[in-house]
Order: C-alpha cells, then sequence, then structure tokens
C-alpha cells in the first residue's frame, strides 16, 4: 500500500470492485482431514556402513576383490594341495606340458605336446601318438627329409600315466604348480611387509608435517626431497652387496623411498583438516596435540590412506619382479614370479606354458589390486568418482 492505493504483486493497483467485496460473498473452505506433519523414517546409517554400500554396488570392484581373495587363498594352499613341493626335482621329469584333470578330457592341458619326428622315430613314439597332424619337407646341406608332426602323450611316454603336473614341470623337473604359488606367497608377504612399514613410518611423518608446519615442515621435506633423488637400482644393488640376496635387501630397498608418498597424501590431509571448526572447537576446550591428531584428523584420511595401500600392493609386486627378472631378487632355490618369469622367458618358443601361468597370475594380481584400489577412492568419496 502506497499512499492510501492498494497495489497487488505485479505492481497493478487494486480496482474498487475487489475492495470493496460485501462479507456475504466470502465462503469458507475447510478441509476436513487433519494436516500433520509426514512420519519420515529411516535406517540410520553411519559412515562404514554407507561407505561398504557404496563398494558392494560396484560389480568391477567386487570381482577384483574376490580375484585378489583367490589367489591369496592359493598362495597359502597351494603349494600344500600339490603332489609335489616347490624344491623337489626330478630330472626324468623335466619340461613336462600341463595336465589337470577333468579338462584334460575337452582337450585342454591334456598332457600331449606337438612334435615334429623323422619317420626313424616313429617306432619310439608310436604307442604315444595321439593324433597326427601331417608332414613337413625340410632340406639342408645333407638332402631332405620328411617329417612328421605328430601330438605325443609325454606322460605316457615318460611312463608315468597316472602322474599330473597341474601347470607343467621346468627344466629342472620341478613343479610349476608348487612353485608358481610358493612364489607367489612370497611376492604377498614382501608386499604386505612394504606396505606396513611404510604406512607406519609414512603416516608419523607426515602427521608431525602436516600439524605442526612451520621450519618442522620444510626441514623434514627438504630431507625427503634428497632421500627421493636417491637412485633405486643402485640402492638395491648395494642393499644386496650387503645383505645379500633374499626377502630383507628388497624391503629395505622398497622402504627406503616408499614412504614418502604415503607421508605427503598424510600432510595434505592434515593440512585440509586441521583447520576445521571440530578441531579448533577441540583445541579449546584443552585436548592435546596426540588426541587433535589422530582421534580427530586421522579418521578423515582413513579413506586416502586405504586406498593408497590397495594401490601400492601391485607396484611393489611388479619392482620385485622386474628385480628377479635381472636377477636382483629372491634367488634361487626359493622361487618369486618374477624369476618363474625369466625362466619362462628363456625356453618361450619351445615351452610356452612356462611363462604363460606366472604371467597370467601376475596380470591378475596388477589389474585387480588397481581395480580394488580405484573402487576404495570411489567408495570413501564419492565425489572423485569419474
Amino acid at each position: 500500500m502506497r499512499n492510501g492505493t492498494v497495489f497487488m504483486e505485479n505492481g497493478q493497483p487494486l480496482g474498487e470492485e475487489l475492495l470493496n467485496i460485501a462479507p456475504e460473498q466470502f465462503e469458507i473452505i475447510e478441509r476436513e482431514a487433519k494436516i500433520v506433519d509426514a512420519d519420515f523414517r529411516t535406517e540410520s546409517v553411519s559412515y562404514g556402513k554407507d561407505v561398504l554400500r557404496r563398494f558392494l554396488r560396484d560389480r568391477v570392484t567386487v570381482t577384483a576383490a574376490v580375484i585378489i581373495l583367490v589367489i591369496v587363498a592359493m598362495a597359502l594352499i597351494g603349494p600344500n594341495i600339490s603332489p609335489y613341493t616347490y624344491l623337489e626335482q626330478n630330472r626324468e621329469m623335466q619340461n613336462m606340458p600341463p595336465r589337470i584333470p577333468v579338462l584334460e578330457n575337452i582337450g585342454i592341458c591334456d598332457g600331449t605336446r606337438v612334435l615334429n619326428i623323422k619317420k626313424s622315430s616313429m617306432e619310439e613314439y608310436g604307442p604315444y601318438i595321439k593324433e597326427s597332424l601331417g608332414e613337413t619337407t625340410t632340406s639342408s646341406a645333407f638332402g631332405t627329409s620328411t617329417m612328421y608332426r605328430v601330438k605325443v602323450d609325454m606322460y605316457a611316454y615318460k611312463g608315468i600315466p597316472d602322474q599330473y603336473f597341474w601347470f607343467g614341470s621346468d627344466v629342472l623337473g620341478r613343479d610349476i604348480f608348487a612353485r608358481l604359488w610358493q612364489g607367489t606367497r612370497i611376492s604377498l608377504i614382501l608386499a604386505l611387509v612394504v606396505v606396513a612399514v611404510n604406512l607406519s613410518v609414512g603416516l608419523i611423518v607426515g602427521a608431525i608435517c602436516g600439524y605442526y608446519g612451520g621450519w618442522i615442515d620444510m626441514v623434514i621435506q627438504r630431507l625427503m626431497d634428497i632421500i627421493w633423488n636417491i637412485p633405486s637400482l643402485p640402492l638395491t644393488i648395494l642393499l644386496i652387496m650387503l645383505f645379500g640376496s633374499g626377502l630383507l635387501p628388497l624391503a629395505l630397498a622398497f622402504c627406503l623411498t616408499g614412504w614418502m608418498g604415503t607421508a605427503n597424501s598424510v600432510r595434505m590431509q592434515f593440512y585440509r583438516y586441521k583447520g576445521r571448526e571440530y578441531v579448533l572447537a577441540s583445541r579449546t576446550m584443552g585436548a592435546s596435540d596426540m588426541r587433535l591428531m589422530f582421534r580427530h584428523i586421522l579418521p578423515n584420511a582413513i579413506g586416502t590412506l586405504i586406498t593408497s595401500c590397495a594401490l601400492s600392493v601391485p607396484g611393489v609386486v611388479f619392482q620385485e619382479a622386474g628385480l628377479a627378472y635381472l636377477g636382483l631378487g629372491i634367488q634361487a632355490p626359493n622361487p618369486s614370479i618374477g624369476m618363474m618369469l625369466s625362466d619362462g622367458q628363456k625356453v618361450l618358443l619351445d615351452y610356452p606354458s612356462q611363462l604363460v601361468f606366472p604371467g597370467v597370475v601376475i596380470v591378475l594380481l596388477m589389474l585387480a589390486f588397481n581395480l580394488l584400489g580405484n573402487g576404495l577412492r570411489d567408495a570413501f568419496n564419492p565425489s572423485l568418482r569419474q
């Protein structure tokens, strides 16, 4: 109302006919049903339960977790369920093809090998030939010769028709199945030890840097820069020369620089949360630095740390495999995935199965742990989902 004139919301003045409506023209409308607030009830969901629900909804992540559990279970029980030990040698049974029960009935891993043999050798292999694949003619300085390409049952030929090497045997007649899972066990133990040490050291250093800041953070960061620039391969060789081959020098080499990534992640999280209102309120009420760091700030960084640890495991396994491939990792007679890849590469053209099985295991480990890490990241922090 301005100057005695009533205006509507759109700025138009009300007409006289609307301002002078008689009282009897009004009609009171009442709702018979009572209007009440809706009774809204739902389940109380904690942060951990919400994370678990998001994790279980991601089928790719759940599949990756199942693959990891299967590989870990086989690493624990695989060497024990094999009829042979991982150190047992039998030169008469060297380079045997894989033979797996049930699968052999459908022509997969049936213990056969394709050979090119001369006609003069047909009598030796004749009773054990399962299928003839044709003939080939080869020429040399001594003339031409006809080679018969046949599929031979090597287990019957060796006189052990009732025995099984599930993944075959190597050049020394050792069971690849038992050695593969023993090597996987060693690689996973090394990875877990390295991740645990890196997490502990990185958590303490990162918390101190992020919480106190200032000159403490600057000094520690400069020391980390110096350590970070130490070449890893010469350092590993030096440690092997000092301590010998085995898990100890590898663990030391991976831990001397591996903790710095975790420390930087924790440091960033502490810088992010140490100025929040609940932290300031707790400090005002007299909470100690340790309580503020590990009771109020650290829980907010748990998701990042778990994701970082899951992504670190395949990195350690891959580094150990690379060093073992170069002859700097676990030494014989103890197996590792990298050592088996190196041995299988030497006989790849003649016995490809010796490289295929370790390769499949390390590929599954790498993919599964990376997918698990990405799934955990999305579960703990859905805002990072791409």
